[in-house]
């Protein structure tokens, strides 16, 4: 039997989690190949970039779309479980699970839409017009591959401790060309704890200023009361500048008044957040990478 493309991985991954035990994508990936009687050289075959094993990746994605769905959710760092809505759809007994019937959930939806995408195509493929050039094609290929891939990093940083999630930022932040040293940053960040303030970082390594830090790792909106919390915090230190990180967003309201006060506080969300993190490469690794190359026209020329 040949490897199962990942909508035909989603309805036995979601069988798997019946039990609702937390498992790891390893166990699952164990269990879909016993399923599919996969050999031991299907087992082990690569994708092209040599980073992973095909049916690891088609069951990653799959483990993507259903969380997407809310049919599975995150438990704690690299462990996820069955949802109550994914006990209901399995009572159902559907024959089969694909990006077509995950279209009955909402936040699915708006997870396709968000990454413009058609309702039958596939993670790997590329939406692009039938006269698009081949770079644009693969232009518009990475956008969707960076989509998923912020998707899924918040999901990660939202089950993560919140040490973890402390360490995170000061990482972000020094990636980002704050702080100094990781040493130095680790030493503020984190100490401060003071009437909304969560920590205090170096704008450069001669630490001619310094920003205030808040950072909430939070499924719920940020709200106006919030920001008013940490600006009064600013005020009683004497401060003018301050970065409020959160995994969730920041309401209208919030968003106004941070841009109103003589404070400047930057205001980074869950999106922003997951966007930074790609760019400065905190907590993502490169999987493949390719030179586009053309024609060098001066090389020719017998002028």
């Amino acid at each position: 039997m040949a490897i199962p493309d990942f909508q035909a991985v989603m309805l036995p991954l979601l069988r798997f989690l019946r039990d609702e035990k937390e498992h790891n994508i390893g166990e699952a990936v164990d269990t879909l190949a016993d399923e599919f009687s996969l050999s031991a050289e299907e087992r082990q075959q690569l994708v092209e970039s040599g980073q992973q094993t095909v049916i690891r990746n088609r069951a990653g994605w799959a483990r993507t779309y259903l969380k997407k769905a809310g049919l599975i959710a995150s438990t704690r760092r690299g462990f996820f479980r069955v949802t109550e809505r994914g006990q209901s759809v399995l009572a159902s007994k559907p024959a089969r699970i694909d990006v077509k019937y995950l279209e009955q959930f909402p936040e699915f939806v708006a997870f396709r839409e968000l990454r413009h995408e058609r309702a039958d195509e596939a993670p790997a493929s590329v939406d692009t017009p039938s006269h698009a050039t081949p770079e644009e094609a693969l232009d518009a290929a990475y956008q969707r591959l960076r989509l998923d891939l912020e998707a899924e990093l918040l999901d990660q940083v939202k089950t993560a401790s919140p040490s973890f999630f402390e360490r995170l930022v000061v990482e972000l932040l020094v990636r980002m060309g704050y702080g100094g040293t990781l040493r130095d940053a680790g030493q503020a960040v984190g100490r401060s704890g003071d009437g909304g303030i969560d920590g205090i970082i170096k704008e450069d390594r001669l630490g001619l200023d310094l920003i205030y830090i808040q950072a909430k790792r939070w499924d719920s909106t940020v709200g106006r009361p919030e920001i008013q919390k940490f600006a009064g915090a600013l005020q009683g230190h004497r401060a003018h500048k301050g970065v409020f990180i959160t995994t969730s967003s920041f309401s209208g309201d919030a968003i106004d008044f941070a841009s109103r006060i003589d404070s400047k506080i930057v205001l980074i969300d869950g999106s922003a957040l997951a966007k930074h993190m790609i760019d400065h490469n905190v907590g993502v690794s490169t999987s493949r990478s390719y030179e586009v190359k053309r024609i060098d026209s001066d090389y020719f020329s017998e002028e």
